[in-house]
């Protein structure tokens, strides 16, 4: 991660779970680029120092990822610049605009502002780990995980590259979304595949896509990306509402 520059200075944690259930763990304060085996920090599953290191002052972020996804072996937290550009932009990357990354790691939704190091940040967290792979989290950075670490890293090096690629597609005036039945075909792959199971459809996480994405039920979000609610009050994103002004501004020219 410090190589590839997606962490700087002592910024970013990895931890491990081990078959016996306790915790590998980066330390508190410590350059990344210059750490050291004898540094690494042993938990338990509670948090609880196994040995004289002290773990990253994240690590509460970790151990939800543990204890809400019994799946997972391994994860990497960190700030790569594309990636926390969206997360700082209050944008998800969410749009279905490469497969790969539809068939590895789906899509990566933003988890509300918490402050790091604390219950605020996990609580935002909480509900969409388990059905995602990847996060982003509002003003902070990205964390991913998976069966070991090898996957969780493939994972976040795969959100920081897709997350330069519509900084880019943008700039050349903007991506074009593979259509829903696209996405449809992709996800029945990567399902029988073994890539991805149905709990990562996209589902539950407050966000309702333009790609209409299946269900684990076999029901199909509303047609529109706008969310309700329940009290009448319509959410947009921030794209949804520039796009609204500019047909404003258009239609009245």
């Amino acid at each position: 991660m410090y190589e590839r520059s997606y962490v700087v200075s002592s910024d970013g944690n990895v931890s491990v779970r081990l078959d016996d259930g306790r915790i590998l763990a980066t330390p508190t304060m410590t350059c990344k680029g210059r750490m050291t085996d004898d540094l690494i920090a042993v938990t338990d599953i509670d948090g609880k120092k196994l040995n004289e290191r002290k773990a990253s002052s994240e690590l509460a972020m970790h151990l939800l990822i543990y204890r809400e996804r019994p799946d997972v072996k391994a994860v990497c937290h960190a700030h790569p610049p594309h990636g926390t550009a969206f997360a700082v932009a209050g944008l998800a990357i969410d749009q279905p605009i490469l497969s790969e990354v539809i068939l590895t790691l789906g899509c990566v939704p933003l988890a509300s502002y918490g402050t790091p190091s604390t219950d605020e940040l996990t609580q935002q967290m909480q509900p969409l780990v388990k059905h995602h792979n990847a996060l982003l989290m509002a003003n902070h950075g990205a964390v991913a995980y998976g069966s070991d670490l090898w996957q969780a890293w493939d994972r976040l090096e795969t959100l920081e590259h897709t997350a330069k690629i519509a900084i880019l597609s943008r700039i050349l005036g903007g991506s074009k979304n593979l259509s829903s039945d696209a996405v449809e075909k992709l996800i029945h792959v990567r399902e029988k595949a073994g890539y991805l199971t149905e709990s990562a459809r996209c589902q539950a996480c407050g966000y309702l896509h333009e790609t209409q994405l299946l269900c684990p039920t076999g029901e199909r979000p509303a047609p529109t990306s706008y969310f309700s609610n329940g009290d009448g009050k319509i959410t947009l994103t921030r794209e949804e509402l520039v796009e609204l002004l500019s047909q404003a501004v258009m239609s009245k020219d």
